[in-house]
């Protein structure tokens, strides 16, 4: 057994070769709900913030790396609620593109802008596992965070997922053994489809979407539905459902599905405004497929395609059309709603399908709340903390003291104007600078 001295001796060799870096000069944006705090400084060791504070009281350790961020903001990394890895190529979707190493892309995408933690919301095949699983060995990965829901939950014949992923189940007794399959793979939550896609697709029955619901509880699993309608919202938060994927976009949310969500705990964990945005905007040339901050992660053949009077009229011919532009105002409408009535709310945009785009439509995503009428504080806020909460990572989310140093460095002010999250000088993750 080694004596206490031998120990005493390990901790302190340890503690010479520790990576120290000290950051200094900038205005903190702590994620927490407070203010703007100016002239900071921040000490991070093997990744890990170990103290912050004024500038004027940093001690810097010796041997530290010290990063001058003079007139820089600093921020949380971001966390999306809702994102889809590693299905689509192009603009085409398919189960056959989900392999590591567009996963991997996708992730190196998001940490590029500043997404530091996404969920995959269940349609991620097992190989997602392995890459969680390698970041989560050290917590200090080189990409972008990852939580997934594994297989997600559709009707079969129904709405939802994706073919070659998400396989259906059919009755009330295929539930608990498809259910404890995805907790004994450790599945970070579970998520199911509740939608007839306009009409045109079978719905999951009621019955099934509660079974679903108490079978991930019983596994001690969280449960995220996709819904469109405000009928199936208010069915699925009286069954107990942790969080909303989508706003709902049918009707204006009333007072009764407020007051069930509210005593629920049900949070409204994504608005997908972007995602809402995406269904009509490509009907012309968007402004966006000129914007630099776009076009850095996007091939030449996707801007000519989008571009194209072709993709405009495919785009413009869908039946539901001249609806979309409505069901965006609807969810903009709910969401403000929702957040003046103190309901729980995230972030998320369903990125990874065809036309939305990994990391920029988080940053649209953030403008598209703020339209809806919240400041850019609490946009910030639910991209950052909220985020973390509804996750329970306690080690994300925030800029304090013995959490992980996920961070963005901006040139301008976000409290000021929010599309300055898009005025990137750097990101860190777990303290290291995202290349």
């Amino acid at each position: 057994m080694k004596s206490k001295f031998t120990l005493l001796l390990i901790c302190a060799i340890a503690s010479l070769h520790a990576e120290v870096k000290v950051f200094k000069n900038f205005t903190l944006i702590d994620g927490t709900g407070r203010g703007a705090a100016t002239e900071r400084a921040m000490v991070v060791n093997n990744g890990r913030i170990a103290w912050v504070g004024p500038v004027a009281q940093l001690a810097t350790p010796s041997g530290a790396e010290v990063i001058d961020f003079q007139s820089k903001y600093v921020m949380p990394g971001m966390i999306g609620l809702h994102v889809h890895l590693g299905i689509t190529e192009g603009l085409t979707q398919d189960a056959k593109f989900f392999t590591p190493e567009n996963v991997e892309k996708n992730l190196k995408t998001y940490a590029s802008y500043g997404v530091t933690s996404v969920v995959s919301m269940g349609t991620d095949k097992d190989s997602i596992f392995s890459i969680r699983d390698r970041q989560r060995a050290t917590g200090r990965p080189g990409e972008t965070r990852v939580f997934t829901a594994g297989q997600g939950f559709v009707f079969k014949g129904g709405y939802g997922g994706v073919p070659g992923i998400n396989q259906g189940i059919s009755s009330i007794a295929e539930v608990e053994p498809a259910v404890a399959a995805q907790a004994a793979k450790h599945v970070d939550l579970i998520k199911l489809w509740m939608d007839d896609h306009l009409g045109t697709q079978k719905k999951m029955p009621y019955e099934m979407s509660k079974a679903i619901i108490e079978s991930a509880h019983k596994h001690h699993l969280r449960v995220a539905a996709h819904i469109f309608y405000l009928e199936d919202a208010r069915h699925l938060v009286e069954y107990g459902v942790d969080g909303l994927a989508h706003s709902v976009r049918d009707k204006p949310v009333d007072r009764d599905l407020i007051s069930s969500m509210k005593r629920h705990g049900t949070w409204q964990m994504a608005a997908t405004l972007s995602r809402e945005a995406s269904m009509f905007t490509y009907a012309q040339t968007p402004s966006f497929l000129k914007d630099p901050f776009f076009i850095c992660c996007v091939t030449p053949e996707v801007i000519d395609t989008l571009s194209s009077s072709e993709y405009h009229k495919k785009i413009a011919s869908d039946p539901h059309f001249k609806h979309y532009p409505e069901y965006l105002r609807t969810a903009q409408e709910n969401l403000k709603k929702l957040v003046d009535s103190n309901v729980r709310y995230g972030f998320g945009t369903d990125a990874g399908p065809p036309g939305r785009f990994p990391g920029y439509f988080e940053h649209w995503e953030l403008e598209l709340m703020v339209q809806a009428g919240l400041t850019p504080a609490q946009s910030i806020a639910a991209a950052t903390r909220n985020g973390a909460q509804f996750l329970g990572a306690n080690e994300l989310g925030t800029l304090e003291k013995a959490k992980w140093a996920d961070m963005i460095i901006l040139d301008r002010n976000p409290l000021e104007d929010i599309k300055n999250t898009r005025a990137i000088h750097a990101v860190y993750i777990a303290g290291n600078r995202v290349k």
